[in-house]
């Protein structure tokens, strides 16, 4: 059909001219290596002559854009030698790219190995004086360094379904899904991979180090394929990964320590072999390979790349053994990429990370989930003034719609161009969200991760593991228990629970509201109430939240009898604040009876000016500083969820009785203090410490002292003391210590035949030591029973091996505990297994 109209001739005119000045400026292609033709990613592509790539790429294709005329492209990566294309704009589109590897050749006076040699001692090792030189000029990160800085982080979080077949795909369950198999990918060894999660986000780092120290961490763009509303994937997705420093001596994966093979402790743990030298980004590099001298224990294997001249690490490779021995894991691979500014100072490039997972077995041809996530840091810029508004949170920043963007700007944002693959997840997941049948299946999966189930728009049932407890007062006992949700975003939340004990035919109650009015500092009141059957005296460090709820009234399993249990009618309001980040601030005012649940097996009465009294009247106010210093979360709402970190919790609460006030009977006062945190202790594993130290500087009755927590079950139940009964310990002024050392099967796996079981080992010791006034004694009618561990530090102490279980499916721990003195006392137990399940890495 011929056209004879000039407008359009001139829109062709116009049309043709604009391909070829866009053509010239984007170029797009395919990279391959020279010799096998396979696609290789990791690129970086430098447009004309700029000399910091435009580009890295994550996949064999590529799409560059700029606002100049591109005349000319250049690739490099590791291990291949610099590549040039002149661009025009005939040949500006399917840019076809083949690099060649490269070898810079050997090093004047050093022996390059390609196995594995054999040295008399670590000195005739030339890796070894090289990594001696690494530790001599140990490099700080650069950030430290500068008044100031910024730089943008583009982190991508994608999960695979991996070592699909076909008979997989046949199952029942993907009746009516099947279509999810349109977006499918084959891997190398004939399987099929199905991409089923993919997170990204953008943020924005602010940091000032002089003349004060504050950074900021800025979420300014984030977009999820499918599960938006879905707490729990989402929190796992940010929950498997921690941020390493390759200079570091341990290695924080999963909150396991890994020795790191640029840390100064290496060599005890790795052999190394220096086996090239290549050309990293223009530098000469040494390559170096690294294994560790024993399989069994946690640590990788893989490259180091050492520049030549400075001795800075400019790249690594970590890859896990195929022993490794971490629940749910079957892999860990890692690649990493610094910048090295000036002789003292690097600067992360880029991170990789994947981690295969499997619930069960560890094969190879297991079916797994591949969790990948890649971080760019870009746009670094240094001593360039900050204004204060910046570090401060705005309401803005915690509306959902903050981190809303188009596609425009991800195409900008994103340092490489999705790939198909990924670019089909966004799609799946919007037509899967429309499913019914899979709808079921993630409802189902959130159940069993928040223990809550939603049986119509925002109301969910729950918990669902609380539902049936037994104690000597009610017997069998059946607790229901609901609360509102709308998003994991809500700013308010009411809670309910109610209980009925079939032996005292009673009904118990709670119910709790909260609204808070500002997501910036958190500013939250709640009030609730409750009358209920409960075990005090299992902790020290209460709150005085309604829905607490304590392990021992419910027990099913438990040695000896628990006549100690207490009636409560408690009513309480609170408000709270985070004037910092991580820094709470709460007051509490709690009016609260409690008396015996049972007065023929357990008494509380007391005297009062001559009085004999069952009932102990109390109204307090509560005043709690509590720091979290370096905790991150997810959500903003009422309710958020914590990521897995090793910050520390710290706590101070004052406590004021008042007399008279709603009827109360005593005026005292209580400090309390409370510090828990888990360290790191290179490959020797985890070390977790408990401290709690507080005083009641008044005379009050039984119910209302500290009592040293005692665990009468045969469940594990942190901070108690497994050989104490309850009530045993009574305080006016106390400290406790808890510590806690987890070996990861670092003893375990030197023992042949055992070390096939992959057990990992714990040891344990606990103390206790308080006081308690001859006037507390007095005040209670059986105060003669009660004494504090003033004549020796109460303690206990033990091992326990934990990561029972098969396959990946290892969260079994038992525990042997054996009581170290007070061994004349009547109805103690000198030695106690407790049990429980564990489930972490």
């Amino acid at each position: 059909m011929l056209i004879n109209n000039s407008k359009y001739y001139s829109l062709f005119l116009f049309l043709f001219f604009a391909d070829l000045v866009y053509s010239q400026n984007s170029a797009n292609g395919r990279i391959v290596d020279a010799k096998t033709n396979k696609e290789v990613s990791g690129v970086d592509i430098f447009i004309n002559e700029n000399q910091k790539p435009s580009l890295t790429t994550t996949s064999g294709k590529f799409t560059v854009q700029s606002d100049s005329l591109i005349y000319k492209l250049r690739f490099l990566r590791k291990n291949y030698s610099l590549e040039s294309v002149d661009v025009t704009p005939q040949n500006a589109s399917n840019i076809f790219v083949k690099l060649a590897q490269e070898k810079v050749g050997s090093i004047q006076e050093v022996v390059i190995h390609n196995e594995k040699p054999k040295y008399k001692n670590k000195k005739e090792n030339p890796a070894y004086a090289i990594m001696q030189k690494v530790w001599e000029r140990k490099r700080n990160n650069g950030l430290d360094k500068f008044d100031t800085y910024t730089y943008k982080e583009y982190e991508k979080i994608q999960f695979d379904a991996n070592n699909l077949d076909s008979a997989f795909m046949k199952r029942k369950i993907f009746n009516k899904l099947e279509f999810i198999f349109d977006y499918k990918d084959s891997t190398a060894s004939g399987k099929i991979a199905l991409p089923i999660f993919l997170n990204e986000a953008v943020y924005e780092n602010y940091g000032e180090n002089r003349p004060s120290k504050r950074t900021k961490r800025l979420l300014t763009a984030q977009k999820t394929s499918g599960f938006q509303d879905n707490q729990i994937i989402t929190l796992m997705a940010k929950n498997l990964y921690r941020d390493i420093n390759i200079y570091d001596n341990t290695l924080n994966y999963f909150d396991i320590g890994f020795p790191s093979p640029a840390g100064e402790t290496g060599f005890s743990t790795y052999d190394y072999n220096l086996v090239d030298t290549i050309s990293i980004r223009g530098e000469n590099a040494f390559k170096i390979r690294y294994q560790p001298k024993r399989t069994e224990v946690l640590a990788f294997q893989g490259y180091l790349y050492i520049d030549t001249d400075s001795y800075a690490v400019l790249g690594a490779t970590l890859k896990s053994t195929q022993k490794i021995n971490v629940n749910f894991i079957n892999g860990i691979s890692t690649e990493l990429e610094y910048d090295n500014p000036d002789e003292n100072t690097f600067l992360p490039r880029k991170f990789v990370t994947e981690i295969e997972m499997t619930p069960f077995s560890k094969k190879k041809t297991s079916k797994s989930i591949i969790a990948k996530r890649s971080v760019d840091y870009s746009e670094y810029q240094f001593n360039k003034p900050l204004e204060d508004k910046i570090f401060k949170r705005t309401e803005e920043e915690y509306n959902e719609k903050f981190v809303e963007k188009d596609d425009a700007y991800w195409v900008k944002a994103r340092p490489d161009s999705l790939s198909k693959s990924e670019q089909g997840i966004y799609d799946m997941l919007d037509k899967l969200e429309q499913t019914p049948k899979f709808n079921r299946i993630v409802k189902l999966y959130e159940t069993l991760g928040s223990g809550y189930y939603n049986i119509t728009k925002g109301i969910d049932l729950g918990p669902i593991f609380s539902v049936y407890g037994k104690n000597q007062v009610e017997g069998d006992r059946i607790r229901i228990g609901a609360r509102t949700y709308f998003t994991r975003n809500d700013p308010w939340r009411v809670q309910f629970y109610t209980a009925y004990g079939f032996k005292d035919q009673q009904v118990k109650y709670g119910v709790e509201g909260r609204f808070m009015f500002n997501r910036v500092n958190r500013f939250t009141v709640g009030a609730g109430t409750r009358r209920d059957i409960l075990q005090l005296g299992v902790r020290l460090t209460n709150d005085d939240g309604i829905m607490a709820r304590t392990f021992a009234s419910s027990t099913i399993f438990a040695r000896g009898e628990n006549a100690s249990l207490s009636s409560i009618n408690q009513t309480n309001v609170f408000t709270s604040i985070e004037p910092w980040k991580n820094f709470q601030i709460r007051l509490d005012g709690t009016m609260q009876s409690i008396k015996s649940a049972n007065p023929e097996g357990f008494n509380l009465m007391y005297y009062k000016n001559g009085d004999l009294r069952k009932t102990t009247n109390d109204s307090h106010f509560t005043l709690s500083l509590i720091a979290r210093p370096g905790a991150k979360f997810s959500q903003t709402g009422i309710d958020r969820h914590e990521h897995g970190t090793l910050a520390p919790t710290i706590v101070l609460k004052y406590t004021k009785g008042v007399e008279g006030l709603f009827g109360s009977d005593f005026n005292y006062n209580k400090l309390q203090f409370l510090f828990y945190k888990p360290f790191l202790i290179g490959s020797w594993g985890k070390t977790v410490v408990s401290f709690e130290a507080g005083k009641n500087f008044n005379t009050v009755p039984l119910a209302l002292q500290n009592v040293i927590p005692g665990n009468q079950s045969y469940s594990l139940a942190q901070n108690t003391f497994a050989q104490l009964n309850y009530y045993e310990f009574v305080a006016d002024t106390y400290t406790t210590l808890h510590l806690e050392h987890h070996f990861n099967g670092k003893i375990l796996s030197y023992i042949p035949l055992i070390k096939k079981l992959k057990l990992r080992e714990i040891a344990f010791i606990r103390g206790a030591y308080g006081t308690l006034s001859d006037a507390s004694k007095a005040i209670n009618v059986e105060g003669f029973k009660y004494s504090a561990p003033s004549e020796h530090i109460y303690y206990e102490y033990g091992f326990g091996i934990e990561n029972i279980g098969f396959g990946n499916l290892r969260i079994f721990r038992v525990d042997f505990n054996w009581r170290g003195n007070y061994l004349n006392r009547p109805d103690i137990s000198t030695f106690g297994i407790k049990a429980g399940f564990q489930v972490g890495f």
